[in-house]
């Protein structure tokens, strides 16, 4: 497997965000549960760059079947997610495919922050801040979906720079993204989609300073046609 294959496969969008059936700004640390149709398109804007959206999937029929990061980096022979990429299910079939993206880099490894990465990773007196694996289970605890804690899984990581070591560890870097940046991919089925826009101030996936993001949902109309 090529580490690095799958960077920058940037490719911009036809789809005018003044057609979108969908619009919300959400605010950095907060939470969303959103469910999208086969053939839907969502785009994830980076607003002022330089910010993570933790990002995890589910079949919205039977989210038995949700995102799985090792049949996604096994099929496609790399751990970057860039335009062209099938976001695959337990079940081996694809959820969603990234059909623009102006950013080129996501990442499929490094987690969700927690009160307990923040206390191993950074100091006893981060365990209380906000992460984003708080943020999931406070929106699922909101929803009536039956999804708990037991269903948090590997997420992707929209925007954050985890680069891999020659020796296979992770590191966190700067950010690849930038003010106006997004990443979009159209739903192959009814998906739930559950996003913590993370409130990171520990390490650099942030800038060291959370920011908005905007979502957009385009119809599937709108979709077939991009």
């Amino acid at each position: 497997m090529n580490r690095n294959k799958g960077i920058k496969q940037l490719v911009e969008s036809p789809l005018n965000p003044e057609d979108a059936s969908y619009d919300l700004v959400l605010p950095a640390g907060e939470g969303w549960l959103h469910e999208i149709k086969r053939g839907e398109v969502l785009r994830i804007l980076d607003l002022e760059g330089n910010q993570a959206v933790d990002t995890l999937f589910y079949n919205a029929d039977n989210p038995e079947e949700r995102y799985s990061a090792a049949d996604t980096i096994r099929e496609q022979g790399s751990v970057y997610l860039t335009t062209g990429s099938r976001l695959l299910s337990t079940e081996g079939r694809p959820l969603l495919t990234i059909t623009a993206d102006t950013c080129g880099r996501h990442d499929t490894l490094g987690g969700a922050c927690s009160a307990e990465s923040n206390t191993t990773r950074y100091a006893l007196d981060k365990q209380y801040m906000h992460n984003c694996r708080d943020t999931f289970l406070r929106v699922l605890a909101n929803a009536d979906r039956g999804l708990e804690k037991r269903d948090l899984t590997s997420n992707i990581n929209f925007f954050m720079n985890v680069p891999v070591t020659p020796e296979g560890r992770l590191t966190f870097e700067d950010g690849v993204s930038g003010a106006g940046k997004y990443v979009e991919m159209r739903a192959e089925m009814d998906v739930l989609c559950l996003i913590s826009n993370c409130p990171q101030l520990n390490n650099p996936c942030n800038a060291y300073n959370p920011t908005p993001v905007r979502l957009l949902i385009w119809d599937a109309s709108a979709g077939a046609e991009s």
